[in-house]
């Protein structure tokens, strides 16, 4: 995964069954690396209808996502897998808060923001915690697997594809 407007090049993303932060999906991010949850509770791949999930530190191990807040609409994040480059464009930012099940969900749903909503489009969550600014709020819940409360969700749509 590349996202050239917070200088992110070549980060590696590695697919899961899943959700979204489970244990799972935190130990490989413990590596250093990003997580992609797939399967009935979660995403879906690059390029395909529904959400593509992927999950990164922001604060820890290599903070590989640390800007991920910077985003603005009609940044570009490009996603190579298979001899495709997936260009997704963010379209809207989304936090929710994890002691809230059905906020949980809406970063799951099959359409960012809208469980049980039919998917029509190719989307992307890029996902981080929002531990600066819940500390710098006085927040410092976590729950077992050392998530914050709060998650920064930049939401895109797939503009384009082409083969490398």
């Amino acid at each position: 995964m590349s996202i050239p407007a917070i200088g992110v090049r070549g980060l590696r993303v590695v697919a899961y069954t899943g959700t979204a932060d489970d244990r799972p999906g935190t130990k490989i991010q413990d590596r250093g690396v990003a997580a992609s949850p797939r399967g009935k509770a979660g995403g879906v791949g690059p390029g395909e209808i529904g959400n593509f999930i992927i999950t990164g530190h922001r604060v820890s191990h290599g903070r590989p996502l640390e800007h991920v807040p910077d985003l603005q609409n009609g940044d570009h994040i490009l996603i190579t897998a298979n001899g495709t480059v997936y260009d997704y464009v963010v379209t809207r930012t989304m936090t929710i808060s994890f002691r809230k099940p059905a906020e949980k969900a809406q970063q799951n749903a099959a359409v960012p923001g809208y469980p049980g909503a039919k998917p029509t489009q190719p989307m992307i969550t890029i996902s981080t915690c929002a531990t600066i600014e819940d500390h710098a709020a006085g927040n410092f819940w976590h729950d077992a697997l050392g998530n914050p409360e709060h998650r920064i969700n930049k939401i895109g749509v797939l503009t384009a594809s082409h083969s490398v």
